[in-house]
């Protein structure tokens, strides 16, 4: 299995590959591949994968040998690498939650929304990286920030992003007003 994995789709150089607009491998480290679907987010917003979103991750992901085997699972059946859509399994969860009941091999992605990617972000890195890494992915892909803000722990990591909301949000007010977000139409309206 490890000589397939090595000519995965996704294996040698994820970050660079063109999956549209609307989705990108936003951290090859982490195995995450983001996906979004609107520029502008309501703090009541729930976080979850929307249909618009599941249809288009499974079309990207498809020419690059990836074939949907179950609602939440596709599959590369060359190499046996699998790009999970972990369920939101209560409205109320936190993003900061969502991969905990999808269990995934070493090799395998998750598909999240980006702010549920932003979360992976601050539990994984160091403050400094969490805020660029967010930072980077927020003029490629808005974020519920303030859904992201209301479900910040008591952690101390937590609480120092925390700071960091201001500031991100004035660069998401900056990207969602610029080239190339600002012409970007949501993809449930595309379908």
């Amino acid at each position: 299995m490890s000589l397939s994995i090595k000519h995965a789709p996704l294996s040698d150089n994820p970050e660079a590959l063109n999956l549209g607009p609307y989705m990108c491998v936003a951290d090859a480290n982490l195995r995450v591949i983001s996906i979004f679907d609107d520029l502008k987010y309501d703090r009541a917003d729930v976080d979850m994968m929307s249909p618009a979103m599941r249809n288009h991750a499974i079309a990207r992901l498809d020419p690059l040998g990836f074939k949907q085997v179950s609602g939440t699972v596709l599959k590369h059946h060359a190499s046996g690498v699998c790009c999970f859509i972990p369920k939101v399994y209560a409205l109320g969860a936190s993003p900061f939650d969502i991969t905990r009941y999808t269990p995934r091999g070493e090799h395998d992605f998750y598909i999240l929304t980006p702010t549920q990617t932003a979360c992976q972000y601050v539990d994984f890195y160091s403050h400094a990286e969490a805020v660029e890494r967010v930072k980077a992915l927020i003029i490629r892909q808005p974020i519920n920030l303030y859904k992201l803000l209301d479900y910040l722990e008591r952690k101390s990591k937590h609480q120092e992003f925390a700071n960091a909301i201001g500031h991100l949000r004035f660069v998401q007010r900056e990207a969602v007003t610029s080239e190339p977000l600002k012409r970007r139409r949501a993809l449930g309206r595309m379908i």
